[in-house]
């Protein structure tokens, strides 16, 4: 198995989801190389030469090396940013920290094998109006949207949609407020709601509220599908279910041919191997798409349901899936 190669982890510290997968490489005897971005420059060496069109070198941290040329796969869980000797000032940190983006990082993508998920495609693939746009093109059913910061256009969109609207943020949006930890999730507007003035401050996304059975998340792994129905107990959960998932009750379920056919089709055209989608199933049984997370969570999910999501990622990260 050794002579297969590694598979470089690049992930922080603390990722319970990372080490999910970390210790299933390690059952199956397969060599991991895990280090964090923030690790460079100061506790990760970097040093490489170009070769017979291949780049050849050593990434090294106190603990072990690793062969570049001997990189099976990459899988990137959302590494944190490099660290810089702290005299160092403010202009020279700017620089140093673009080169290390454009000269480490950009060797890593130089070197020719498997990522999940290549951080380029996973970056382009984070823009909701791109997403909902291949949603859309795949032949998922995608709520209507308006994208605008004109409040009238929202008053506007309020008025044909005739009902419930719900506001989400294109990003996560976390933060501190009066010493508490805070963050944005989807809120539910009503017509009389709208417009208000601080639409026009930035861009803003309004989407139909589509009526809910209850929601789903579907990971897809490398052509794999493993889809679980959550029932969120409380009204917020019943809003955006990552607010509170105290409240949830989880079990797997099978999507319609017709979808699972779409989440590999957009999967496809995203260039990606992985995804995270969610869903909301409506009372007459629709699924209707929201969004899909290039490098989503799945831990809780396979927790609860007993999903071999890990075995699946390991497969892909290790070769054996195709």
């Amino acid at each position: 198995m050794a002579d297969a190669g590694q598979v470089l982890v690049l992930a922080g510290h603390f990722d319970p989801t990372c080490d999910l997968v970390v210790e299933e490489l390690n059952r199956r005897a397969v060599p991991v190389f895990r280090a964090d971005m923030a690790e460079f420059p100061l506790r990760l060496v970097l040093a490489a030469s170009l070769s017979g069109g291949r780049w050849h070198g050593t990434l090294a941290n106190e603990r072990r090396t690793l062969d570049l040329a001997r990189v099976r796969s990459v899988f990137y869980r959302r590494p944190t940013r490099p660290r810089f000797p702290e005299g160092m000032s403010r202009e020279a940190r700017k620089v140093a920290e673009t080169e290390a983006r454009w000269g480490f990082g950009g060797l890593l993508s130089a070197l020719p094998c498997r990522w999940l998920p290549p951080p380029g495609k996973a970056a382009d693939a984070e823009y909701k109006p791109l997403q909902l746009r291949v949603a859309a093109e795949a032949g998922l059913s995608v709520p209507r949207t308006l994208v605008t910061n004109d409040p009238d256009a929202a008053r506007d969109f309020a008025e044909e949609v005739d009902g419930p609207l719900v506001y989400k943020p294109f990003f996560h949006v976390r933060g501190t407020a009066e010493g508490r930890t805070v963050a944005v999730y989807a809120n539910v507007l009503r017509p009389g709601d709208l417009p208000h003035p601080d639409i026009a401050t930035t861009a803003h996304l309004f989407q139909e509220w589509v009526p809910k059975a209850y929601e789903v998340r579907l990971t897809a792994v490398g052509g794999r599908i493993f889809a679980a129905g959550i029932h969120a107990g409380s009204d917020a959960g019943h809003v955006d279910w990552r607010s509170d998932y105290a409240s949830h009750t989880y079990w797997v379920c099978e999507p319609p041919v017709d979808v699972s056919a779409g989440v590999l089709r957009m999967l496809a055209r995203l260039g990606l191997p992985y995804g995270a989608f969610d869903f909301v199933v409506t009372p007459e049984g629709e699924w209707r798409f929201l969004e899909v997370n290039p490098s989503g969570q799945y831990g809780f999910i396979e927790q609860a349901t007993g999903l071999p999501i890990t075995a699946a990622i390991c497969d892909y990260l290790e070769g054996t899936d195709r």
